[in-house]
C-alpha cells in the first residue's frame, strides 16, 4: 500500500528526510514514530504529492507519488496534524466539498460519523474548538470509506472519550479491510493498536519491524519490592527510580549476571517485564546516538 525507496527531501541546507525506505503492507496498522521535527509530517506530505522529493521515489496504492498524485488523493483518507478551513465554512460544507472533489455521494456516512463523534456539523468551523475541528477532518477523511487512511497525529486535541470513539471507528474500518498509516506522539496508541512500526530520528529511519518484535529489545524492566538496605550495584542498569521501598530500573545484559548482582541485595519480591513503547523508543534512539 505504501513503499518508499531512498526517499529524500531537503529544504535548501535544512534537513527534511534522508534516504527513507519503508514498506506498509495491505492490512497493516502501521505506526510512524518520532520526536517533533523528526520528519513525520514531511514524509506524509511527500506520500500525498503535496511536496516533491529531492531524491528517491515512492508509491502509494501502487501509484507514483509524482505522476499519479490525483489518483492517490482520490483513494486515500487523510487527516492532517493541523486543521484549517475557509472562513465562514460549516462542518457540513467541508464534508460536501470533499464529496464533490472526490465525486462521491456519502452524506449518510458523514452524518453517521458526526453522530458517533458528537459533532454538530451545522456550526461554523471558525467557532469550533481545535478538538471539534479535528472531528470535522475525521469525517472528511473517512466518509468515502477509503482503502488507505493516512493519519498525522489524529487524536491530538481529542479528549479521552473522543479518542476512544475515534479508535473504535478506525478499528472497525480496519476489520473491513482498510490499511492504516498512523503518525503519533502517543506511544501507548502504537503499542496497543499497531501491527508494524517505524521509528524515525532526524529524518532517518532508525528501525522498522513488527511491534511485538520491537518490544524484544535486550532491555528489561526490573522491579524490586520492599528493598531493605542499600541497593547493590546492578551492571547495565539505567533509569533507576525509587518510590518508598520499591525500586525500578531498566537493565541490559545476561540474565545470570543480573541474578548474581541481585543476590547481593535484600528484597521481598521481583518482577521482570518487557519495556513499554516509550522505553522501546528511547532504547532505539539511544542506540542511534551511540552509532552517530
Amino acid at each position: 500500500m505504501i513503499e518508499t525507496t531512498r526517499l529524500t527531501k531537503r529544504y535548501g541546507r535544512a534537513r527534511g528526510i534522508d534516504d527513507l525506505s519503508i514498506r506498509v503492507n495491505r492490512g497493516d496498522i502501521y505506526g510512524f514514530i518520532g520526536s517533533n521535527g523528526a520528519g513525520k509530517s514531511t514524509t506524509i506530505r511527500l506520500l500525498l504529492g503535496l511536496i516533491r522529493p529531492t531524491a528517491g521515489s515512492a508509491k502509494v496504492l501502487g501509484l507514483d507519488i509524482i505522476k499519479q498524485k490525483k489518483e492517490i488523493l482520490a483513494g486515500v483518507g487523510y487527516i492532517p496534524s493541523e486543521i484549517s478551513y475557509y472562513p465562514g465554512m460549516r462542518g457540513v460544507d467541508a464534508a460536501r466539498m470533499a464529496q464533490r472533489i472526490r465525486r462521491v455521494a456519502c452524506e449518510a456516512e458523514a452524518r453517521r460519523l458526526a453522530d458517533r463523534l458528537s459533532l454538530d456539523m451545522s456550526r461554523k468551523v471558525t467557532d469550533l474548538s481545535f478538538g471539534n475541528k479535528k472531528k470535522v477532518a475525521i469525517v472528511c477523511a473517512l466518509q468515502h470509506k477509503p482503502d488507505l487512511l493516512i493519519l498525522d497525529e489524529p487524536t491530538s486535541g481529542l479528549d479521552p472519550l473522543m479518542q476512544k470513539a475515534f479508535w473504535d471507528i478506525i478499528l472497525e474500518r480496519h476489520r473491513q479491510g482498510a490499511t492504516i498509516f498512523l503518525s503519533s506522539h502517543v506511544l501507548s496508541e502504537i503499542q496497543q493498536h499497531c501491527t508494524r512500526a517505524a521509528i524515525i530520528r532526524e529524518g532517518r529511519l532508525v528501525v522498522e519491524d513488527e511491534v511485538h518484535a520491537l518490544a524484544r529489545t535486550s532491555a528489561k524492566r526490573v522491579t524490586l519490592r520492599n528493598v531493605q538496605g542499600a541497593m547493590p550495584e546492578i551492571r547495565g542498569a539505567r533509569d533507576l527510580a525509587q518510590v518508598g521501598n520499591t525500586v525500578s530500573f531498566l537493565v541490559q545484559g545476561e540474565a545470570m549476571q543480573l541474578l548474581e548482582d541481585l543476590s547481593h541485595g535484600s528484597f521481598d519480591d521481583l518482577t521482570i517485564t518487557e519495556p513499554d513503547m516509550e522505553e522501546i523508543f528511547l532504547h532505539f534512539y539511544e542506540k542511534e546516538e551511540v552509532r552517530a
